[in-house]
Protein backbone atom coordinates (compact mmCIF):
# COMPACT_ATOMS: atom_id res chain seq x y z
CA UNK A 1 0.00 0.00 0.00
CA UNK A 2 2.85 2.38 -0.90
CA UNK A 3 0.43 4.27 -3.14
CA UNK A 4 -2.13 5.06 -0.50
CA UNK A 5 -5.84 4.86 -1.10
CA UNK A 6 -7.84 5.66 2.00
CA UNK A 7 -11.56 6.08 1.67
CA UNK A 8 -14.48 6.71 3.93
CA UNK A 9 -17.84 5.98 2.30
CA UNK A 10 -19.96 7.81 4.85
CA UNK A 11 -20.60 11.51 4.61
CA UNK A 12 -19.36 14.49 2.62
CA UNK A 13 -17.03 17.12 4.03
CA UNK A 14 -17.66 20.70 2.98
CA UNK A 15 -15.55 23.76 3.65
CA UNK A 16 -17.62 26.38 5.38
CA UNK A 17 -17.03 30.11 5.01
CA UNK A 18 -16.45 32.07 8.21
CA UNK A 19 -19.21 34.27 9.48
CA UNK A 20 -19.02 37.85 8.34
CA UNK A 21 -20.45 39.10 11.61
CA UNK A 22 -17.96 41.48 13.18
CA UNK A 23 -17.06 40.89 16.80
CA UNK A 24 -17.09 43.85 19.16
CA UNK A 25 -13.75 45.02 20.60
CA UNK A 26 -14.96 44.02 24.06
CA UNK A 27 -15.30 40.37 23.04
CA UNK A 28 -11.91 40.36 21.39
CA UNK A 29 -10.17 41.59 24.52
CA UNK A 30 -12.16 39.29 26.78
CA UNK A 31 -10.02 36.80 28.69
CA UNK A 32 -10.03 33.40 27.02
CA UNK A 33 -11.61 30.56 28.94
CA UNK A 34 -9.41 27.67 29.99
CA UNK A 35 -9.89 24.07 31.04
CA UNK A 36 -8.04 21.75 33.41
CA UNK A 37 -6.45 18.68 31.81
CA UNK A 38 -5.31 15.68 33.81
CA UNK A 39 -2.91 13.22 32.19
CA UNK A 40 -1.99 9.82 33.63
CA UNK A 41 1.69 9.21 32.90
CA UNK A 42 3.44 5.92 32.28
CA UNK A 43 5.02 5.83 35.74
CA UNK A 44 1.58 6.04 37.37
CA UNK A 45 1.85 9.71 38.35
CA UNK A 46 -0.60 12.38 37.23
CA UNK A 47 0.25 15.59 35.40
CA UNK A 48 -2.20 18.46 35.58
CA UNK A 49 -2.15 21.55 33.40
CA UNK A 50 -4.40 24.29 32.13
CA UNK A 51 -5.07 24.89 28.44
CA UNK A 52 -7.25 27.30 26.53
CA UNK A 53 -10.64 25.76 25.73
CA UNK A 54 -10.15 26.16 21.99
CA UNK A 55 -6.65 24.67 22.07
CA UNK A 56 -5.79 21.86 19.69
CA UNK A 57 -4.57 18.49 20.86
CA UNK A 58 -1.00 19.34 19.85
CA UNK A 59 -0.85 22.07 22.52
CA UNK A 60 -1.61 19.62 25.33
CA UNK A 61 0.69 16.94 23.91
CA UNK A 62 3.59 19.40 23.72
CA UNK A 63 3.01 20.47 27.32
CA UNK A 64 3.14 16.85 28.50
CA UNK A 65 6.32 16.09 26.53
CA UNK A 66 7.94 19.26 27.86
CA UNK A 67 7.05 18.17 31.40
CA UNK A 68 8.64 14.77 30.71
CA UNK A 69 11.71 16.35 29.02
CA UNK A 70 11.00 14.12 26.00
CA UNK A 71 12.28 15.08 22.53
CA UNK A 72 11.67 11.83 20.62
CA UNK A 73 7.96 12.27 21.14
CA UNK A 74 6.52 11.09 17.83
CA UNK A 75 6.24 7.50 19.04
CA UNK A 76 3.83 8.58 21.80
CA UNK A 77 0.32 9.96 22.01
CA UNK A 78 -2.58 10.84 24.30
CA UNK A 79 -5.69 8.70 24.70
CA UNK A 80 -9.10 9.47 26.17
CA UNK A 81 -12.30 7.52 26.76
CA UNK A 82 -15.45 8.41 24.87
CA UNK A 83 -19.05 8.09 26.05
CA UNK A 84 -19.03 4.39 25.10
CA UNK A 85 -15.96 3.75 27.29
CA UNK A 86 -13.82 3.16 24.19
CA UNK A 87 -10.22 4.30 23.95
CA UNK A 88 -9.55 6.99 21.35
CA UNK A 89 -6.38 8.75 20.26
CA UNK A 90 -6.42 12.51 20.72
CA UNK A 91 -6.05 14.09 17.27
CA UNK A 92 -3.34 16.77 17.62
CA UNK A 93 -4.69 18.74 14.64
CA UNK A 94 -8.22 19.16 16.05
CA UNK A 95 -9.56 21.17 18.95
CA UNK A 96 -9.77 19.17 22.15
CA UNK A 97 -13.32 20.29 22.93
CA UNK A 98 -14.51 18.92 19.57
CA UNK A 99 -13.14 15.49 20.46
CA UNK A 100 -14.34 15.30 24.07
CA UNK A 101 -17.98 16.28 23.98
CA UNK A 102 -18.72 15.81 27.67
CA UNK A 103 -17.09 14.89 30.94
CA UNK A 104 -13.72 15.89 32.41
CA UNK A 105 -10.64 16.24 30.23
CA UNK A 106 -8.78 13.16 31.42
CA UNK A 107 -6.08 11.57 29.28
CA UNK A 108 -3.40 8.90 29.36
CA UNK A 109 0.09 9.29 27.91
CA UNK A 110 1.00 6.07 26.09
CA UNK A 111 3.12 4.65 23.28
CA UNK A 112 1.27 4.92 19.97
CA UNK A 113 3.86 3.59 17.50
CA UNK A 114 6.11 0.85 18.87
CA UNK A 115 9.54 1.18 17.20
CA UNK A 116 10.52 -2.09 15.48
CA UNK A 117 14.14 -1.51 16.52
CA UNK A 118 14.28 0.33 19.87
CA UNK A 119 18.10 0.38 19.67
CA UNK A 120 17.77 3.15 17.07
CA UNK A 121 16.21 5.47 19.64
CA UNK A 122 18.72 8.17 20.51
CA UNK A 123 18.07 8.93 24.17
CA UNK A 124 17.88 6.76 27.27
CA UNK A 125 14.83 8.66 28.50
CA UNK A 126 12.86 7.61 25.41
CA UNK A 127 13.77 3.96 25.94
CA UNK A 128 12.82 4.29 29.60
CA UNK A 129 9.27 5.41 28.76
CA UNK A 130 8.98 2.63 26.16
CA UNK A 131 10.03 0.12 28.85
CA UNK A 132 7.35 1.46 31.20
CA UNK A 133 4.73 0.98 28.48
CA UNK A 134 5.86 -2.56 27.72
CA UNK A 135 5.89 -3.51 31.40
CA UNK A 136 2.29 -2.27 31.64
CA UNK A 137 1.41 -4.28 28.52
CA UNK A 138 2.94 -7.42 30.03
CA UNK A 139 1.29 -7.01 33.42
CA UNK A 140 -2.13 -6.43 31.87
CA UNK A 141 -1.79 -9.51 29.62
CA UNK A 142 -1.84 -7.50 26.39
CA UNK A 143 1.69 -8.74 25.66
CA UNK A 144 1.78 -12.49 26.40
CA UNK A 145 5.10 -14.08 27.40
CA UNK A 146 6.39 -17.50 28.30
CA UNK A 147 7.69 -18.21 31.80
CA UNK A 148 11.27 -17.93 30.56
CA UNK A 149 10.63 -14.55 28.91
CA UNK A 150 8.76 -13.25 31.97
CA UNK A 151 11.77 -14.12 34.11
CA UNK A 152 14.28 -12.60 31.70
CA UNK A 153 12.39 -9.33 31.23
CA UNK A 154 11.63 -9.15 34.95
CA UNK A 155 15.30 -9.54 35.85
CA UNK A 156 16.31 -6.67 33.54
CA UNK A 157 13.54 -4.53 35.03
CA UNK A 158 14.87 -5.25 38.54
CA UNK A 159 18.43 -4.37 37.46
CA UNK A 160 17.23 -1.08 35.96
CA UNK A 161 15.24 -0.21 39.07
CA UNK A 162 17.31 -1.58 41.97
CA UNK A 163 20.79 -1.69 40.46
CA UNK A 164 23.36 -4.37 41.33
CA UNK A 165 22.44 -7.11 43.75
CA UNK A 166 23.50 -6.25 47.29
CA UNK A 167 23.55 -9.15 49.75
CA UNK A 168 23.01 -6.81 52.70
CA UNK A 169 20.20 -4.78 51.17
CA UNK A 170 18.46 -7.40 49.01
CA UNK A 171 17.48 -10.10 51.46
CA UNK A 172 14.73 -12.70 51.28
CA UNK A 173 12.20 -12.29 48.51
CA UNK A 174 13.15 -8.68 47.75
CA UNK A 175 11.19 -8.64 44.46
CA UNK A 176 8.02 -10.10 45.99
CA UNK A 177 6.11 -6.83 45.95
CA UNK A 178 7.07 -5.83 42.41
CA UNK A 179 4.84 -6.61 39.45
CA UNK A 180 6.16 -8.57 36.48
CA UNK A 181 3.37 -10.79 35.15
CA UNK A 182 -0.44 -11.16 35.17
CA UNK A 183 -0.31 -14.34 37.25
CA UNK A 184 2.88 -13.92 39.22
CA UNK A 185 4.18 -16.85 41.23
CA UNK A 186 6.93 -17.39 43.80
CA UNK A 187 8.64 -19.63 41.26
CA UNK A 188 8.88 -16.72 38.81
CA UNK A 189 10.19 -14.36 41.48
CA UNK A 190 12.91 -16.82 42.50
CA UNK A 191 14.06 -17.17 38.88
CA UNK A 192 14.12 -13.37 38.49
CA UNK A 193 16.32 -13.02 41.58
CA UNK A 194 18.69 -15.72 40.29
CA UNK A 195 19.17 -13.84 37.03
CA UNK A 196 19.44 -10.45 38.74
CA UNK A 197 22.45 -11.60 40.76
CA UNK A 198 24.39 -12.22 37.50
CA UNK A 199 24.06 -8.65 36.18
CA UNK A 200 26.67 -6.97 38.38
CA UNK A 201 28.06 -3.87 36.70
CA UNK A 202 25.16 -3.44 34.27
CA UNK A 203 23.86 0.14 34.21
CA UNK A 204 20.11 0.93 34.24
CA UNK A 205 20.34 2.14 30.64
CA UNK A 206 22.04 -1.09 29.52
CA UNK A 207 19.43 -3.18 31.35
CA UNK A 208 16.64 -1.33 29.54
CA UNK A 209 18.33 -1.92 26.18
CA UNK A 210 18.47 -5.66 26.94
CA UNK A 211 14.83 -5.52 28.05
CA UNK A 212 13.75 -3.91 24.77
CA UNK A 213 15.86 -6.22 22.60
CA UNK A 214 14.00 -9.21 24.06
CA UNK A 215 10.56 -7.58 24.22
CA UNK A 216 10.59 -6.58 20.54
CA UNK A 217 10.83 -10.27 19.55
CA UNK A 218 7.46 -11.13 21.14
CA UNK A 219 4.75 -11.91 18.61
CA UNK A 220 2.29 -9.38 20.04
CA UNK A 221 4.81 -6.54 20.38
CA UNK A 222 3.24 -3.30 19.17
CA UNK A 223 -0.01 -4.91 18.00
CA UNK A 224 -3.14 -2.77 18.44
CA UNK A 225 -6.09 -5.20 18.70
CA UNK A 226 -9.69 -4.54 17.62
CA UNK A 227 -12.72 -6.83 18.05
CA UNK A 228 -14.41 -7.87 14.79
CA UNK A 229 -16.24 -10.69 12.98
CA UNK A 230 -15.25 -12.29 9.70
CA UNK A 231 -17.54 -12.91 6.72
CA UNK A 232 -18.94 -16.02 8.43
CA UNK A 233 -19.77 -14.16 11.64
CA UNK A 234 -16.95 -15.76 13.64
CA UNK A 235 -15.34 -13.64 16.35
CA UNK A 236 -11.83 -12.54 15.45
CA UNK A 237 -9.35 -9.85 16.41
CA UNK A 238 -7.79 -7.46 13.90
CA UNK A 239 -4.30 -6.36 14.88
CA UNK A 240 -2.59 -3.29 13.44
CA UNK A 241 1.20 -3.05 13.71
CA UNK A 242 4.27 -1.63 11.99
CA UNK A 243 4.27 -4.37 9.34
CA UNK A 244 0.59 -4.51 8.40
CA UNK A 245 -2.73 -6.02 9.42
CA UNK A 246 -2.93 -9.28 11.40
CA UNK A 247 -5.93 -11.58 11.88
CA UNK A 248 -6.33 -13.56 15.11
CA UNK A 249 -8.81 -16.23 16.12
CA UNK A 250 -8.72 -17.72 19.61
CA UNK A 251 -5.47 -15.86 20.28
CA UNK A 252 -3.79 -17.55 17.31
CA UNK A 253 -2.71 -15.64 14.22
CA UNK A 254 -4.47 -17.08 11.18
CA UNK A 255 -3.55 -14.50 8.52
CA UNK A 256 -1.26 -11.59 7.83
CA UNK A 257 -1.50 -8.78 5.28
CA UNK A 258 1.69 -6.75 4.93
CA UNK A 259 1.28 -3.07 4.01
CA UNK A 260 2.73 -3.57 0.48
CA UNK A 261 0.08 -6.25 -0.10
CA UNK A 262 -2.80 -3.88 0.76
CA UNK A 263 -3.98 -1.56 -2.01
CA UNK A 264 -6.85 0.17 -0.25
CA UNK A 265 -8.45 0.41 3.18
CA UNK A 266 -11.98 1.73 3.66
CA UNK A 267 -15.04 1.49 5.83
CA UNK A 268 -18.76 1.93 5.41
CA UNK A 269 -21.04 2.04 8.42
CA UNK A 270 -19.79 -0.79 10.68
CA UNK A 271 -17.97 -2.66 7.90
CA UNK A 272 -14.21 -2.45 7.36
CA UNK A 273 -12.65 -3.42 4.01
CA UNK A 274 -9.17 -4.07 2.67
CA UNK A 275 -8.40 -4.48 -1.03
CA UNK A 276 -5.59 -6.97 -1.61
CA UNK A 277 -3.03 -6.90 -4.40
CA UNK A 278 -3.27 -10.04 -6.61
CA UNK A 279 -0.71 -12.73 -5.94
CA UNK A 280 1.85 -14.13 -8.33
CA UNK A 281 -0.61 -16.56 -9.89
CA UNK A 282 -3.73 -14.42 -9.44
CA UNK A 283 -5.28 -12.16 -12.05
CA UNK A 284 -7.67 -9.93 -10.10
CA UNK A 285 -7.63 -7.88 -6.93
CA UNK A 286 -9.73 -9.13 -4.02
CA UNK A 287 -11.59 -7.29 -1.27
CA UNK A 288 -11.97 -8.73 2.23
CA UNK A 289 -14.61 -7.35 4.59
CA UNK A 290 -14.95 -7.46 8.36
CA UNK A 291 -17.82 -6.52 10.66
CA UNK A 292 -17.00 -4.19 13.54
CA UNK A 293 -19.25 -3.63 16.60
CA UNK A 294 -20.47 -0.26 15.28
CA UNK A 295 -19.73 2.64 12.96
CA UNK A 296 -17.40 4.35 15.43
CA UNK A 297 -15.36 1.18 15.89
CA UNK A 298 -14.94 0.82 12.13
CA UNK A 299 -13.81 4.43 11.75
CA UNK A 300 -11.45 4.06 14.74
CA UNK A 301 -9.78 1.02 13.13
CA UNK A 302 -9.62 2.80 9.75
CA UNK A 303 -7.83 5.77 11.35
CA UNK A 304 -5.36 3.52 13.19
CA UNK A 305 -4.50 1.78 9.92
CA UNK A 306 -3.95 5.09 8.13
CA UNK A 307 -1.71 6.36 10.90
CA UNK A 308 0.38 3.19 11.17
CA UNK A 309 0.84 2.89 7.41
CA UNK A 310 1.83 6.54 7.07
CA UNK A 311 4.19 6.52 10.06
CA UNK A 312 6.06 3.32 9.23
CA UNK A 313 5.91 3.17 5.42
CA UNK A 314 6.05 6.72 4.04
CA UNK A 315 8.89 9.21 3.97
CA UNK A 316 6.54 12.13 4.68
CA UNK A 317 2.81 12.33 5.45
CA UNK A 318 0.39 13.05 2.64
CA UNK A 319 -1.34 16.44 2.94
CA UNK A 320 -5.13 16.36 3.41
CA UNK A 321 -7.18 16.86 0.24
CA UNK A 322 -8.17 20.42 -0.57
CA UNK A 323 -11.22 21.75 -2.32
CA UNK A 324 -14.62 23.20 -1.73
CA UNK A 325 -16.41 19.84 -1.98
CA UNK A 326 -14.54 16.72 -0.89
CA UNK A 327 -16.04 13.24 -0.97
CA UNK A 328 -15.41 11.24 2.18
CA UNK A 329 -13.17 12.12 5.09
CA UNK A 330 -10.26 14.57 4.94
CA UNK A 331 -8.52 12.76 7.81
CA UNK A 332 -4.81 12.19 7.33
CA UNK A 333 -1.99 11.49 9.77
CA UNK A 334 -0.53 14.91 10.54
CA UNK A 335 2.58 14.04 12.55
CA UNK A 336 6.09 13.12 11.50
CA UNK A 337 6.83 9.73 9.99
CA UNK A 338 9.37 7.32 11.44
CA UNK A 339 11.86 8.37 8.74
CA UNK A 340 11.46 12.03 9.69
CA UNK A 341 11.66 11.19 13.39
CA UNK A 342 14.95 9.35 12.93
CA UNK A 343 16.38 12.29 11.01
CA UNK A 344 15.32 14.68 13.76
CA UNK A 345 16.70 12.36 16.47
CA UNK A 346 20.09 12.31 14.78
CA UNK A 347 20.24 16.08 15.18
CA UNK A 348 19.59 16.04 18.95
CA UNK A 349 22.50 17.86 20.54
CA UNK A 350 22.13 18.03 24.29
CA UNK A 351 23.69 16.29 27.27
CA UNK A 352 21.90 13.13 28.30
CA UNK A 353 18.97 14.39 30.39
CA UNK A 354 18.89 13.42 34.04
CA UNK A 355 15.77 11.62 35.19
CA UNK A 356 14.78 9.40 38.09
CA UNK A 357 13.43 5.96 37.40
CA UNK A 358 10.26 5.63 39.44
CA UNK A 359 9.51 2.65 41.66
CA UNK A 360 7.38 -0.09 40.17
CA UNK A 361 3.77 -0.44 41.19
CA UNK A 362 3.51 -2.88 44.02
CA UNK A 363 0.89 -5.38 45.01
CA UNK A 364 -1.73 -4.10 47.39
CA UNK A 365 -3.57 -7.42 47.64
CA UNK A 366 -2.39 -10.29 49.80
CA UNK A 367 -0.92 -13.41 48.29
CA UNK A 368 -2.94 -16.56 47.98
CA UNK A 369 -2.05 -19.49 50.23
CA UNK A 370 -0.20 -21.40 47.50
CA UNK A 371 2.16 -18.51 46.78
CA UNK A 372 0.41 -17.31 43.64
CA UNK A 373 -0.46 -13.73 42.94
CA UNK A 374 -3.93 -12.33 42.39
CA UNK A 375 -4.61 -11.72 38.72
CA UNK A 376 -3.92 -8.22 37.50
CA UNK A 377 -6.66 -6.49 35.58
CA UNK A 378 -6.33 -4.38 32.47
CA UNK A 379 -3.93 -1.46 32.35
CA UNK A 380 -4.82 2.02 33.44
CA UNK A 381 -5.06 3.18 29.82
CA UNK A 382 -8.06 0.99 29.17
CA UNK A 383 -11.51 2.43 29.60
CA UNK A 384 -13.38 -0.62 30.79
CA UNK A 385 -12.49 -3.20 33.39
CA UNK A 386 -12.04 -6.57 31.77
CA UNK A 387 -10.98 -9.41 33.97
CA UNK A 388 -13.12 -10.70 36.75
CA UNK A 389 -16.32 -9.95 34.83
CA UNK A 390 -15.10 -11.77 31.72
CA UNK A 391 -13.75 -14.65 33.79
CA UNK A 392 -17.01 -15.19 35.64
CA UNK A 393 -19.13 -14.84 32.50
CA UNK A 394 -17.27 -17.78 30.98
CA UNK A 395 -18.20 -19.99 33.89
CA UNK A 396 -21.75 -18.75 34.35
CA UNK A 397 -21.30 -17.76 37.99
CA UNK A 398 -21.23 -14.46 39.82
CA UNK A 399 -18.01 -12.78 40.83
CA UNK A 400 -18.72 -13.11 44.51
CA UNK A 401 -19.17 -16.89 44.36
CA UNK A 402 -15.97 -17.92 42.56
CA UNK A 403 -12.50 -18.52 43.95
CA UNK A 404 -9.45 -20.16 42.38
CA UNK A 405 -6.10 -21.58 43.43
CA UNK A 406 -3.20 -22.73 41.26
CA UNK A 407 -0.30 -25.12 41.83
CA UNK A 408 2.54 -25.72 39.37
CA UNK A 409 4.91 -28.67 38.93
CA UNK A 410 7.90 -28.40 36.55
CA UNK A 411 9.89 -31.42 35.32
CA UNK A 412 12.98 -31.12 33.10
CA UNK A 413 14.49 -34.08 31.21
CA UNK A 414 17.24 -34.46 28.61
CA UNK A 415 16.73 -36.97 25.78
CA UNK A 416 19.17 -37.39 22.88
CA UNK A 417 20.81 -34.06 23.61
CA UNK A 418 17.47 -32.20 23.63
CA UNK A 419 16.08 -30.62 26.77
CA UNK A 420 12.36 -31.01 27.41
CA UNK A 421 10.40 -29.08 30.02
CA UNK A 422 7.04 -30.40 31.15
CA UNK A 423 4.80 -28.14 33.20
CA UNK A 424 1.69 -29.36 34.97
CA UNK A 425 -0.68 -26.76 36.36
CA UNK A 426 -3.68 -27.57 38.52
CA UNK A 427 -6.39 -24.92 38.79
CA UNK A 428 -9.16 -25.50 41.32
CA UNK A 429 -12.27 -23.40 40.74
CA UNK A 430 -14.71 -23.33 43.61
CA UNK A 431 -18.13 -21.69 43.44
CA UNK A 432 -21.56 -21.67 44.98
CA UNK A 433 -23.19 -22.12 41.57
CA UNK A 434 -22.66 -24.64 38.80
CA UNK A 435 -19.55 -24.20 36.66
CA UNK A 436 -19.67 -25.10 32.97
CA UNK A 437 -17.21 -27.97 32.45
CA UNK A 438 -16.52 -27.38 28.72
CA UNK A 439 -15.92 -23.70 29.24
CA UNK A 440 -13.63 -24.42 32.18
CA UNK A 441 -11.51 -26.63 29.93
CA UNK A 442 -11.48 -24.08 27.10
CA UNK A 443 -10.39 -21.30 29.44
CA UNK A 444 -7.63 -23.45 30.95
CA UNK A 445 -6.19 -24.27 27.52
CA UNK A 446 -6.46 -20.64 26.43
CA UNK A 447 -4.69 -19.45 29.58
CA UNK A 448 -1.94 -22.05 29.09
CA UNK A 449 -1.27 -20.85 25.54
CA UNK A 450 -1.28 -17.25 26.74
CA UNK A 451 1.19 -17.79 29.56
CA UNK A 452 3.50 -20.09 27.57
CA UNK A 453 3.16 -19.24 23.85
CA UNK A 454 6.35 -21.17 22.97
CA UNK A 455 4.96 -24.39 24.42
CA UNK A 456 2.47 -26.98 23.23
CA UNK A 457 -0.52 -28.20 25.24
CA UNK A 458 -0.46 -32.00 25.13
CA UNK A 459 -3.03 -32.89 27.75
CA UNK A 460 -5.92 -31.20 29.53
CA UNK A 461 -8.20 -32.87 32.06
CA UNK A 462 -11.34 -31.56 33.75
CA UNK A 463 -13.14 -33.46 36.49
CA UNK A 464 -15.79 -32.61 39.02
CA UNK A 465 -15.77 -33.27 42.73
CA UNK A 466 -19.37 -33.93 43.71
CA UNK A 467 -19.06 -35.54 47.11
CA UNK A 468 -18.68 -32.95 49.89
CA UNK A 469 -16.90 -33.74 53.12
CA UNK A 470 -19.02 -34.38 56.26
CA UNK A 471 -18.18 -30.89 57.49
CA UNK A 472 -19.43 -29.36 54.22
CA UNK A 473 -22.75 -31.24 54.10
CA UNK A 474 -24.35 -28.78 56.50
CA UNK A 475 -23.03 -25.81 54.54
CA UNK A 476 -24.21 -24.33 51.28
CA UNK A 477 -23.40 -26.83 48.50
CA UNK A 478 -20.46 -25.90 46.27
CA UNK A 479 -19.30 -27.03 42.87
CA UNK A 480 -15.62 -27.55 42.27
CA UNK A 481 -13.68 -28.01 39.05
CA UNK A 482 -10.11 -29.26 38.91
CA UNK A 483 -8.38 -28.36 35.66
CA UNK A 484 -5.02 -29.97 35.01
CA UNK A 485 -2.86 -29.02 32.08
CA UNK A 486 0.34 -30.58 30.83
CA UNK A 487 2.37 -29.12 27.97
CA UNK A 488 5.93 -29.23 26.73
CA UNK A 489 8.30 -27.29 24.53
CA UNK A 490 8.27 -28.03 20.81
Amino acid sequence: MDEKDYSEADGISERTTPSKTQKSPQKVTKKLKSAICRVMLLDGSEYECEVEKHARGQVLFDLVCEHLNLLEKDYFGLTFCDSDSQKNWLDPSKEIKKQIRSGPWNFAFTVKFYPPDPAQLTEDITRYYLCLQLRADIISGRLPCSFVTHALLGSYAVQAELGDFDAEEHVGNYVGELRFAPNQTRELEERIMELHKTYRGMTPGEAEIHFLENAKKLSMYGVDLHHAKDSEGIDIMLGVCANGLLIYRDRLRINRFAWPKILKISYKRSNFYIKIRPGEYEQFESTIGFKLPNHRSAKRLWKVCIEHHTFFRLVSPEPPPKGFLVMGSKFRYSGRTQAQTRQASALIDRPAPYFERSSSKRYTMSRSLDGGMPQIGEGEGDCSAVGKEAFTSLFGATAETLSTSTTTHVTKTVKGGFSETRIEKRIIITGDEDVDQDQALALAIKEAKLQHPDMLVTKAVVYRETDPSPEERDKKPQVRRDVRRCYHKI
